[in-house]
């Protein structure tokens, strides 16, 4: 099984416009589109497909992050950072286009963010990371693009992976979590593909 972005080669550095921020003084709000995906050569026993998007290099302690006058170290211990889940996504469906899921930044998450018919999509990490910001404060919904600390001295990589399931639906409701999402697929993946992009907003760094 294979999948590929129209917008951006396995490896190769994300656009900033499928990003949440940007480069600017240090950082600014970007377009937040969802990147185009396409995929082929599944199983022929595939029922359906499960996407998601996540980033292993997050700093495990924000002590350091986004802070003037301060780098985080590249020997910090990384986490996860969820980015996107969808899940029973149909088995007729084999690529989604630049922004069909996600086409801008809604404060407080997105309610019901698009995606194919029948599909659900989970929470991501976000939902986290604006808690303590009433601006921004919600549950967020599907698709939200990176936006790495300004100030890290490592590039992050961005993880979209697809798998396709024995199973037409999963039993999961819109918000689910990561944990959920791979309790309910664990004995159920035929295949699995990936597509990884790196994104780094700090200017010492080359990647975009």
């Amino acid at each position: 099984m294979q999948l590929r972005s129209d917008n951006f080669s396995h490896g190769e550095p994300i656009p900033p416009r499928y990003a949440f921020a940007k480069r600017a003084q240090p950082v600014a709000l970007s377009d937040n589109l969802s990147p185009h995906l396409a995929w082929r050569e599944a199983p022929l026993a595939t029922r359906s497909f499960v996407l998601t998007c996540l980033d292993f290099d997050v700093p495990s302690k924000p002590d350091d992050v986004n802070k003037e006058g301060r780098t985080v170290p590249a020997d910090l211990p990384r986490v996860e950072f969820v980015h996107w889940l969808m899940a029973n996504i149909p088995v007729e469906c084999g690529e989604l286009a630049e922004g069909a899921c996600s086409d801008g930044i809604v404060p407080h998450g997105k309610r019901a963010p698009y995606g194919p018919p029948g599909s659900v999509q989970g929470r991501n990490d976000y939902t986290g990371w604006f808690d303590a910001d009433p601006d921004m404060r919600g549950e967020y919904l599907g698709y939200d693009g990176p936006c790495p600390p300004w100030n890290d001295s490592l590039v992050h990589h961005y993880h979209f992976r697809l798998y396709a399931l024995d199973v037409e639906r999963l039993k999961l409701a819109d918000g689910f979590t990561v944990k959920e999402l791979r309790e309910a697929m664990d004995g159920h993946v035929l295949a699995e593909a990936e597509l990884m992009g790196t994104y780094a907003l700090n200017p010492a760094l080359e990647a975009s």
